[in-house]
């Protein structure tokens, strides 16, 4: 039976944007893409809500311009990174809320939800 290394569960999602990091991470830097709308640093908190250790897939992005990959998982204008091509989970209401209202779009990166 193969089990899977302690460091690839303990990795986590951005709901957001979907990068990939650990929390402790997200925790010290803040998500690379989202700091702005989250502000997950210093707050182990909200880097439990706003980030979902269940993702399926992973994406290695370098060159954003150059990948028609990057284009299709919608992570084109973000940092280099690694992102997950499925996250499951939403943000929480009162997140989504805040972002509407400061023009923030937000879009499930969940597969299995159709919004």
């Amino acid at each position: 039976m193969e089990t899977v290394p302690r460091e690839i569960r303990q990795l986590r999602a951005c709901l957001l944007c979907s990068l990939v990091k650990t929390a402790e991470q997200f925790e010290y830097d803040g998500c690379d893409n989202c700091e702005a709308e989250l502000r997950l640093k210093g707050r182990r908190d909200a880097v439990l809500e706003c980030t979902s250790s269940s993702f399926d897939g992973v994406v290695a992005m370098m060159s954003p311009n150059d990948s028609w990959v990057a284009r299709w998982q919608r992570v084109d204008a973000l940092r280099p990174g690694v992102y997950a091509v499925s996250v499951s989970g939403r943000l929480p209401a009162d997140v989504v809320a805040e972002l509407k209202g400061r023009d923030v779009f937000y879009k499930s990166r969940d597969t299995a939800v159709k919004t």
